[in-house]
C-alpha cells in the first residue's frame, strides 16, 4: 500500500501566493529573492523595484542601526522571533511589521514571516500617552490635597477661632462687630483659597485646557491614512457624512484615538468572510453634537454582556487582539468631557456607537 504521505503533494507554490501574512525569502547578501503578493500589495513595490535595492533602503532610518544588528544575529544562525520595525511603502507610508525569521545557513537564505501590526502600535501609542496624561493629572490631585492641607489650615482655624468668641446675645456690641469683620475677611480668604486651587486643578486637566475648533473630515482622513494597508487588506469599505456637522469643540488627540479604537474594532471584529463596512455620521441635537459609528460586524450580546461592553479588561471574544481597552479608553474620553457614549448591538447584525458631545455651540 502507498503511504499517504507520499500520495499527497503539497502545493507550496499556492501557499506561498495564498497567504495573507507577508512571506519573504531573502538571500544572506541583503537582498530580497522571492515575496508573495501580500507583501507586494502591501509595499506598492513590483517584484523588479524589490529586488533591484538592498532591503535596508526599505527600512525606516530610526531603525537602520538595530535592523542591522539583529541581521548580524541571523547570520550567526540564530531563528528571529516577533522583532518589530518600520517599513516605507512607495506611496510613502510607515508600516510597523513583526518578524519571524529562519535562516538556512547551507543555503543563506533566511526565510521570513511578518504580520502587520500598526494599528495595536497606534492603539498602543493612545494608551501610553492616556497613561502620562492620567500621571499628571494624578500628579495635580496630589499637590493640590497638599496645598489645601497647608494653605487652608490657617484661615479655617482663624474661623474657628472668631466662632468661638462670638457672642450672638451681644449682636450689636462694637466688639461682636469687629469679630462679625474679621469672620467675613476669614471667609473670603478661604473662598479665594479654593478658587485658586480650583482653577490650577481645572489648568491641569488636559482637556480643559485644550479644546479646540477640530474639523472632522481631517481627524478622519489622518486617521484612515494611518491605517490605509489594513483598510485595504481587510477589504473594508467606509462611508462618511459629516454635513450635519462638519466641527466639533473638543481635544485632537483624543478624538484621534476614538476614531482610530471604533475603526479598528469594525475590520477586527468583522463577520467572517464579510467585507467591513463602516458609516461614520455626524448629527445636531440643539447644542451637542452626536457622532455615531455603524459597522455590519459580529456585534455583542448586549443582554449578557452590556454592563460590562466599557470595562477596563473585559473581553468578549476569543480575538487574539481583543484586550479589553479600547472601548474603556473611548468611555475614559467622554467621560472627562462631559459627554457620554452608547451602543445598540445585535449578534451578527453589526453595532452602533452614539458618542454625544454636550455644549458644542461652536458661535462664540
Amino acid at each position: 500500500m502507498t503511504s499517504p504521505t507520499l500520495e499527497y503533494q503539497p502545493d507550496l507554490e499556492a501557499f506561498f501566493r495564498l497567504s495573507q501574512d507577508n512571506l519573504c525569502i531573502a538571500g544572506y547578501d541583503g537582498y530580497f529573492r522571492k515575496v508573495n503578493p501580500a507583501f507586494l500589495k502591501l509595499m506598492g513595490y513590483s517584484e523588479e523595484e524589490l529586488f533591484a535595492v538592498p532591503i535596508s533602503s526599505f527600512v525606516h532610518p530610526e531603525d537602520k542601526n538595530l535592523t542591522a544588528k539583529t541581521r548580524s544575529v541571523i547570520l550567526d544562525d540564530k531563528p528571529l522571533l516577533n522583532f518589530e520595525n518600520r517599513y516605507i511603502t512607495k506611496a510613502g507610508e510607515i508600516v510597523w511589521l513583526s518578524w519571524t525569521s529562519i535562516p538556512d545557513h547551507a543555503k543563506e537564505l533566511i526565510y521570513a514571516v511578518s504580520k502587520n501590526v500598526t494599528h495595536k502600535k497606534k492603539l498602543e501609542e493612545d494608551r501610553q500617552l492616556l497613561i502620562k496624561d492620567l500621571t499628571a493629572i494624578n500628579t495635580g490631585l496630589k499637590q493640590l490635597s497638599y496645598a489645601i492641607s497647608h494653605d487652608l489650615r490657617s484661615p479655617v482655624s482663624n474661623m474657628m477661632s472668631i466662632f468661638s468668641l462670638l457672642d450672638l446675645s451681644q449682636i450689636q456690641d462694637e466688639e461682636s462687630l469687629l469679630y462679625l469683620d474679621l469672620l467675613e475677611k476669614s471667609v473670603n480668604e478661604l473662598k479665594n483659597t479654593l478658587d485658586d486651587q480650583m482653577k490650577l486643578l481645572k489648568e491641569t486637566l488636559l482637556l480643559r485646557s485644550s479644546k479646540e475648533p477640530i474639523p472632522l473630515i481631517e481627524v478622519y482622513q489622518a486617521t484612515t491614512d494611518s491605517i490605509r494597508s489594513l483598510i485595504n487588506s481587510s477589504g473594508t469599505t467606509i462611508v462618511i457624512d459629516f454635513s450635519e456637522v462638519e466641527l466639533l469643540f473638543g481635544n485632537s488627540f483624543y478624538l484621534h484615538s476614538i476614531f482610530l479604537n471604533l475603526i479598528t474594532n469594525s475590520i477586527k471584529y468583522a463577520k467572517p468572510g464579510v467585507p467591513p463596512v463602516v458609516s461614520i455620521t455626524s448629527k445636531k441635537a440643539g447644542d451637542n453634537t452626536s457622532l455615531l459609528f455603524t459597522d455590519n460586524g459580529i456585534g455583542f450580546d448586549l443582554a449578557k454582556n452590556g454592563s460590562k461592553i466599557f470595562s477596563l479588561n473585559h473581553v468578549f471574544t476569543d480575538h487574539s487582539n481583543s484586550h479589553g481597552i479600547g472601548l474603556y479608553l473611548i468611555k475614559t474620553y467622554m467621560n472627562s468631557v462631559g459627554g457620554t457614549v452608547e451602543v445598540s448591538s445585535q449578534i451578527n447584525e453589526g453595532s452602533t456607537f452614539c458618542l454625544t458631545f454636550k455644549d458644542q455651540d461652536l458661535n462664540l
